[in-house]
């Protein structure tokens, strides 16, 4: 299952990969205009109204003996989604793991555990709260779902001009960020790389 939702992100079936972005992209927009309860009904009337009339046709050539009656959805039938028992809590005992681990940097984030991550997360929100006038969650949605099926791709086809890109952002990053944990502690120069720190001039 997940490399077939990579193939789907990474363009490997063009027009699956097409027909998936075009229905997840519309079905978001027609939230909009309509509610959700609205949008599933007839996404699911439209998909059964397919169906229906595909195994319908598929049934009238095998009566006519122009085909061989195979079920025309046979392979999404067979398709194995099932988990053993084994993996089943494999991924109970993960999503528990990851649950803890987000509940846990929260409590240190709001109960200020260390206070240099505190205030960058106080930023963030402030800064999440002028995206909130700006838009809303359903066209973040929107924009996400593209992002996905479009950034791998362009990743791939310019990866080496995107890394020196990502580099530099970094390194900006990280020099910030030093700047930052230095007036936390206090002020003070930048420590000195040499080992053993400056050497006294001789006479």
């Amino acid at each position: 299952m997940a490399s077939k939702v990579m193939d789907l992100i990474y363009w490997k079936d063009t027009e699956r990969s097409g027909m998936v972005l075009t229905g997840l992209v519309v079905g978001l927009l027609s939230l909009f205009q309509l509610s959700i309860i609205t949008v599933v009904s007839t996404v699911s009337l439209a998909i059964m109204c397919f169906t229906i009339s595909v195994r319908i046709y598929y049934q009238l050539l095998y009566i006519l003996s122009w085909g061989d009656g195979e079920h025309p959805f046979k392979s999404y039938l067979d398709l194995d989604i099932s988990f053993s028992g084994e993996q089943a809590d494999l991924y109970m005992q993960k999503l528990i793991v990851m649950t803890l681990s987000a509940v846990d940097t929260l409590k240190r984030l709001f109960f200020v555990g260390n206070l240099f991550e505190s205030l960058k997360f106080l930023f963030l929100m402030y800064l999440v709260t002028y995206l909130g006038d700006l838009c809303n969650g359903l066209t973040l949605l929107i924009i996400s779902v593209i992002a996905v099926f479009s950034l791998p791709l362009f990743y791939i086809r310019r990866q080496e001009q995107v890394d020196g890109v990502i580099a530099k952002i970094q390194a900006q990053i990280d020099n910030v960020k030093d700047i930052l944990q230095r007036l936390v502690q206090g002020g003070g120069p930048p420590p000195d790389p040499t080992p053993g720190g400056a050497k006294p001039k001789t006479q």
